[in-house]
């Protein structure tokens, strides 16, 4: 072997072994905020940061009249995150009360509105909620064709951003991958909550990991108010995921569970967090 030959292989084996994450990327696990506190207020970070293991918030965009619409507003709760060390991967909450996507010219500055809130932020995932009656019927053209058309436009706009749309919906998985893929951007993914899907189409949320794989930019876990391996749980959290790590997901986890005080939060996320690394192991 060239002694170059050798130096170079010599480094790529130095790099890999100091560097082992690029195998197995650090787990990344969050919590929403409306799960967190029970009032908006930037204390939430303060809130994240006592519980061990949890490196990121995902905000509300409108919750009991915070609107980080309000540039000022925004800035407030990214300077707390700082101040906090804490995240802030994702935003949700897009919508008030009343607004629909099938209203596409008013759901379009909705979705730019977010998109300004996200690059404040500095947030690469806007959760969008499509939940009945706001959800196009995926058996009629006339109800998503501009609900594609609109994510269509918004693609490149999400992507000029840096910022990614993820759709969760009321939709089986197999409509999601429909939406999804008619919309064709690699900007507009899917924000999977396993949850949900069984809430709406019972016995498909497992299955449907699977199905989308390749479209799914976060997720949501939760059990309500129970740990998620407490019975009962419409999810068996151990085969979801261990499915997400077969599928190599490699983003988020946002724990979605509530809570009934500071300290009963505290509890359940630790343990939460633990069986989580147990599962994934």
């Amino acid at each position: 072997m060239l002694r170059r030959e050798f130096l170079l292989t010599s480094a790529a084996a130095s790099l890999a072994y100091l560097t082992p994450e690029l195998d197995a990327p650090p787990l990344k696990v969050g919590h929403r905020q409306t799960q967190l506190v029970k009032a908006p207020g930037p204390e939430v970070f303060q809130v994240a940061k006592s519980i061990p293991g949890i490196s990121g918030v995902e905000l509300q965009v409108i919750w009991k009249g915070h609107d980080l619409t309000d540039h000022a507003i925004a800035l407030e709760y990214k300077r707390e995150a700082y101040r906090w060390a804490m995240e802030l991967p994702s935003i949700s909450g897009v919508w008030r009360p009343g607004e629909l996507i099938t209203d596409t010219v008013h759901a379009e500055q909705v979705l730019l509105n977010a998109l300004g809130v996200a690059q404040i932020l500095g947030a690469s995932v806007i959760l969008v909620a499509l939940f009945e009656p706001n959800c196009p019927k995926m058996d009629d053209e006339a109800s998503y064709g501009p609900v594609v058309q609109l994510l269509k436009k918004m693609g490149p706009r999400a992507a000029d951003a840096g910022v990614t749309f993820g759709l969760e919906t009321s939709l089986a998985p197999a409509d999601d991958k429909k939406l999804i893929t008619l919309v064709d951007h690699p900007n507009v993914r899917v924000y999977y909550d396993a949850r949900n899907v069984e809430k709406y189409h019972p016995g498909q949320s497992l299955a449907g990991i699977d199905l989308l794989a390749p479209y799914i930019v976060q997720v949501h876990l939760k059990n309500e108010d129970r740990l998620l391996n407490q019975a009962p749980s419409a999810v068996d959290w151990t085969a979801a995921l261990k499915a997400y790590k077969r599928i190599h997901y490699s983003g988020w986890y946002f724990l979605e569970t509530e809570h009934t005080s500071a300290q009963q939060c505290i509890d359940a996320t630790e343990k939460n967090l633990a069986f989580i690394r147990a599962t994934l192991a």
